[in-house]
């Protein structure tokens, strides 16, 4: 499976109902277990440029993008998502460089 890391910046509807905040993130392992993957670790920041951020690490299977879209469609935060590589992988692709 590859690892994930997602920086979530909330919208002015998810700050509102921040409170709701663990159910949410009850609800968003739940999806993300639905999907194939596994919700690792969620770390919530302060303010950071007047937006709370919530950094989540997970493993996923291919159908992540649905995953994020539905995320999203309930309209409480922004995405932006990375594929990050564990120690273990990182000599694979260094083995690959000429």
């Amino acid at each position: 499976m590859a690892t994930y890391i997602s920086f979530l910046n909330f919208t002015e509807q998810g700050v509102k109902a921040i409170k709701d905040l663990p159910a949410r993130i009850a609800a968003g392992r739940q999806a993300c277990e639905a999907n194939g993957g596994k919700l690792l670790n969620y770390y919530l920041r302060r303010w950071v440029h007047r937006m709370l951020w919530l950094f989540m690490r997970l493993l996923m299977m291919k159908p992540w993008q649905a995953y994020y879209l539905q995320r999203q469609a309930l309209g409480n935060l922004r995405t932006t998502s990375m594929r990050a590589f564990t120690e273990s992988e990182i000599p694979g692709i260094l083995s690959k460089m000429p």
